[in-house]
């Protein structure tokens, strides 16, 4: 029976695949029969990730995003793709009255130039295959507002802002790409918000009653990495178990 979410066979790149919503993205495509890339800084967690992976056609790519000048290196490391899941991602939470150009820099890096430097080194030397889909994860963030988090929330937004514009660009030559919303997931960039009472406000803020799992998360990878969501593009995904709705 035809299995419109397999991923049989595909080569998927997942950024940030130590941890979190990253790893659990992992090891679910590769439940899906995918070919993973697993990309990340810190090799024994890469190699974790890998151990929970099914399947044995998978590698790592230890490499650190935050250094932006190195991103073109990234070539050299990459077969053609079918699919890539931007997950890395950082967040430590400042007042605006103490953000400096440093502190800027700092997540812009990591959380908007890493994945828009990568996707325009993939489209110029045309390592991404027909049909290929990205998924970015963004955040719930980008237009729910909250304290000390002004610049986390602002790389999300301009993120969102690229993948709809880049959807465009990219639709003529049958690609998509395609942004997630996670809302609060129990995965370690919730440590930003552990000294606050916010943490707390959030988990008892989803009208579903708790937090999500990365899984969660992952799952709507699959979906939007796979044939499944072939008529999906520029596409904001809200996975926040009804935060939101408030």
């Amino acid at each position: 029976m035809n299995n419109p979410f397999s991923l049989e066979g595909k080569t998927i790149l997942v950024t940030g695949a130590s941890s979190g919503i990253g790893k659990a993205t992992a090891i679910e495509c590769s439940k899906q029969g995918a070919n993973v890339l697993l990309m990340g800084r810190n090799l024994e967690r890469l190699t974790y990730t890998l151990e929970e992976c099914e399947g044995l056609d998978h590698s790592i790519i230890q490499f650190d995003l935050s250094d932006i000048n190195n991103i073109p290196n990234l070539l050299g490391m990459l077969p053609d793709l079918d699919g890539v899941v931007h997950s890395a991602g950082v967040n430590t939470k400042y007042l605006v009255k103490n953000v400096n150009r440093e502190k800027i820099d700092e997540l812009l890096h990591t959380n908007y130039y890493a994945p828009a430097l990568i996707t325009q080194l993939l489209l110029k030397n045309k390592k991404l295959k027909k049909n290929a889909s990205m998924v970015f994860i963004s955040s719930i963030s980008a237009s729910y507002a909250s304290v000390s988090n002004a610049l986390y929330a602002s790389s999300k937004a301009a993120l969102n802002a690229f993948v709809r514009c880049l959807a465009m660009e990219i639709a003529p030559r049958g690609m998509r790409a395609n942004v997630i919303q996670p809302g609060v997931i129990e995965t370690p960039i919730l440590q930003a918000y552990a000294m606050t009472d916010e943490l707390q406000d959030f988990k008892n803020s989803c009208p579903l009653g708790h937090p999500g799992d990365p899984s969660d998360i992952a799952l709507g990878c699959v979906y939007l990495l796979s044939e499944a969501s072939k008529f999906a593009t520029g596409t904001i995904l809200t996975i926040d178990g009804g935060l939101t709705l408030k």
